[in-house]
């Protein structure tokens, strides 16, 4: 190495001018391992099997036990609160409308509020896995195919569909699916039926006239046989007093 590098300075041939390093290492052979799988010893083995945990084994198989029932999930106390709301409402209200709800905006929303106030309407948001457990357990069943998708409920204590379709008409975000008027479930064409109905007083107006009608047709029929005969003696007596005929006298005392 020092015969190269003098040789490089003194100017010798250009594979010699390169320096390079007095001295290289180089490593050979594989990494070191310090960790080597070893057998356990038989002490420890006997060791580990002598205390080794075994359960006791159970007084009855388990196959026979009972199944073991499921414990019943406590229900929410604000889900009861809103349940019992829903049948506060149904008992108390003599039309319930359930009608499918469409996103508008919060204005057209208080407007139709006010509207339907008006007329003794209230507007109930409720929620489907709220209102269908009431309505399974009540005579309202009918009306659970109704709540599949977002509701309202129009509810009123008076019976008011006829106002209902007419502040309904200008919102085509909310339709009709049906109603319960006085425990009878209707269509929506039902509704629309019984909106065009007479109110409650000239229906019982109608009903009186045509109760009183039958009677009276009765007495004048009743009446009609002895006003006829009436009237055929009075003819008779009038025609015997024209004609002047004797022995007039007795027969008028034998009428008499």
């Amino acid at each position: 190495a020092a015969t190269a590098e003098m040789a490089a300075l003194r100017g010798g041939p250009g594979w010699l001018r390169g320096w390079l390093p007095a001295l290289q290492l180089l490593r050979r052979g594989s990494k070191a391992v310090t960790r080597h799988w070893k057998a356990m010893h038989f002490q420890r083995q006997k060791l580990l099997a002598v205390t080794e945990y075994l359960p006791p084994r159970p007084a009855v198989p388990p196959r026979c036990l009972p199944a073991p029932r499921d414990r019943p999930q406590e229900e929410d106390g604000y889900a009861r609160l809103l349940r019992r709301q829903v049948e506060q409402v149904f008992r108390s209200s003599r039309m319930v409308a359930v009608c499918q709800y469409n996103s508008m905006p919060d204005e057209d929303l208080v407007t139709m509020r006010h509207y339907l106030r008006k007329h003794n309407i209230e507007v109930k948001f409720v929620l489907n896995e709220i209102i269908r457990p009431v309505l399974e357990q009540s005579k309202y069943r009918n009306l659970l195919p109704l709540f599949v998708c977002r509701n309202i409920l129009l509810v009123s204590p008076e019976t008011r569909a006829r106002e209902m379709l007419r502040v309904l008409k200008g919102i085509p975000q909310v339709n009709l699916l049906g109603a319960c008027i006085d425990d009878t479930i209707l269509s929506r064409q039902g509704v629309e039926n019984f909106a065009r109905l007479p109110s409650l007083e000239a229906s019982q107006g109608q009903t009186v006239g045509a109760l009183a009608l039958l009677p009276s047709q009765t007495s004048s029929l009743l009446q009609r046989g002895p006003s006829f005969l009436t009237a055929l003696l009075d003819e008779h007596i009038r025609r015997l007093r024209d004609t002047g005929a004797p022995g007039e006298a007795p027969q008028e005392q034998g009428m008499g």
